[in-house]
């Protein structure tokens, strides 16, 4: 599908309001039938459009398509000369996946839809059109692969950074990469690494927020979720958000490239939504359980066990009641 060709329809009808199809025909120098046809094609990225006679087509819920311009709006002058590129597509397979191939640091890639996003271990992310952010930064740094591996904690805490300037509060992390509001997923981190193992590494760390979640899939997702359109009780505005999750992102990449995660390990630990819990931990060869008792210096995940207080480097968390 090419998302480029309806662009031009989705900007007239982003506002939410009536058009018919010989206004919209006229305005983007197509004939009706080219509208309808570009239409039907909108339907099939999940957006629902409205059509009623004597009024024309509407979108049943508005857009805020994203626009460079506003995004960097929300970068100061520190954050804004550590982009090198700033790109909005339209369509993408996967913004980490389409960053790591270019293979240059510095760049922040936003999409609008993604037909392949991914989360941890492979899962697949949720991606309607033009509702949520879908968001990818490149960064270089000179350690090897092993030393950023805590990456996806600090990025954690730079995400409740800028959702708190947004005025969002409440926001709790989850070991490694989860971000939650009152227990609920809010949002997602994957950090991808490529590099050799003890010399220079690009690191890639995507960003899924929940901002309004609606269109076919939902019902797949395995896992309680929430939207910011809930915790708010109205539209975001998405590139507001876009552009601060930006901002401190590139803040936050820039220093931990000098510090490393111990020093955010106390901030990580206070917004830790696991905290003195019972927890089991999963891998594909069985289970530990144990009292969670937040992350070490290097991001690990300390668990008061049978056998002592033990660190894991890998798996994955189940906070449901445990047996």
């Amino acid at each position: 599908m090419d998302l480029h060709r309806l662009y031009p329809l989705l900007n007239s009808l982003a506002d939410g309001r009536f058009r018919s199809g010989e206004t919209l025909g006229r305005e983007l120098g197509i004939s009706r039938t080219a509208v309808w046809k570009r239409l039907r094609a909108m339907e099939s990225l999940g957006l629902e459009i409205q059509a009623v006679s004597g009024k024309g087509y509407r979108l049943s819920r508005p857009l805020e398509l994203l626009q460079r311009k506003q995004i960097l709006a929300h970068l100061d002058s520190s954050s804004c000369s550590m982009l090198t590129d700033l790109e909005i597509l339209p369509e993408v397979d996967s913004t980490n996946r389409y960053l790591m191939e270019r293979s240059q640091g510095g760049i922040a890639c936003f999409a609008e839809f993604q037909s392949a996003g991914r989360g941890r271990r492979g899962r697949r992310w949720h991606s309607p059109f033009g509702s949520n952010i879908y968001l990818s930064v490149s960064w270089h740094f000179e350690h090897s692969t092993g030393t950023v591996s805590g990456l996806s904690l600090a990025v954690g805490i730079w995400i409740a950074d800028a959702l708190r300037q947004a005025g969002v509060e409440e926001i709790q992390l989850k070991w490694p990469n989860d971000i939650l509001h009152r227990g609920r997923k809010l949002a997602g981190v994957l950090t991808e690494l490529k590099g050799e193992t003890e010399g220079p590494c690009l690191a890639v760390v995507g960003v899924g927020l929940n901002l309004e979640m609606s269109g076919r899939g939902i019902e797949s997702i395995d896992q309680p979720w929430i939207d910011l359109h809930t915790i708010i009780g109205q539209r975001p505005p998405r590139n507001r958000i876009a552009g601060l999750l930006l901002h401190h992102l590139l803040k936050g990449l820039a220093k931990y490239r000098e510090t490393g995660l111990a020093p955010l390990r106390e901030r990580w630990n206070h917004l830790d939504c696991m905290a003195g819990q019972p927890v089991r931990l999963l891998f594909p060869s069985g289970s530990v359980t144990g009292t969670a008792l937040g992350i070490d210096e290097n991001g690990a995940l300390l668990l008061r066990t049978i056998e002592g207080t033990r660190a894991f480097h890998s798996g994955e968390v189940s906070l449901r009641q445990l047996p």
